[in-house]
């Protein structure tokens, strides 16, 4: 199971990485393994700012579609628009190539309230 500690993690399976207010986020090699082959990711939510925990897009796999939950309330600033014909890099690449979307955080100090890669290893049992 691949973990990067230099990333924080939610009970949700997202990852976020943080570059003064802007935040990276996308999902786990957890959650990508669950859901098997994505073949699409929809994100809605551009240029909209959003609290935290509220749903941001929507990924789908052959088998279900599930909710993407914001870590971090701020706006939304960008879509990695590479997914829109290649949404398997989710699977390939889920901390590199396959990262959803930016945010402009409203609150840095979050960062530090989300889960380490440790406590995250503890949630789905790794």
């Amino acid at each position: 199971m691949n973990l990067p500690a230099n990333l924080k993690y939610t009970k949700d399976h997202e990852w976020v990485s943080l570059e003064g207010d802007v935040a990276t986020i996308g999902i786990t090699d957890f959650a990508q393994k669950e859901l098997g082959d994505i073949v699409y990711v929809e994100v809605e939510s551009l240029d909209q700012t959003l609290d935290q925990d509220e749903v941001f897009g929507t990924v789908e796999a052959v088998k279900t579609v599930s909710d993407l939950f914001l870590p971090m309330a701020g706006e939304v600033i960008e879509f990695n628009e590479n997914l829109e014909t290649e949404p398997e890099l989710v699977n390939s690449d889920p901390y590199g190539a396959g990262w959803m979307i930016k945010v402009k955080v409203a609150d840095v100090a979050v960062f530090e309230t989300l889960l380490t890669a440790d406590q995250y290893k503890e949630i789905i049992g790794a």
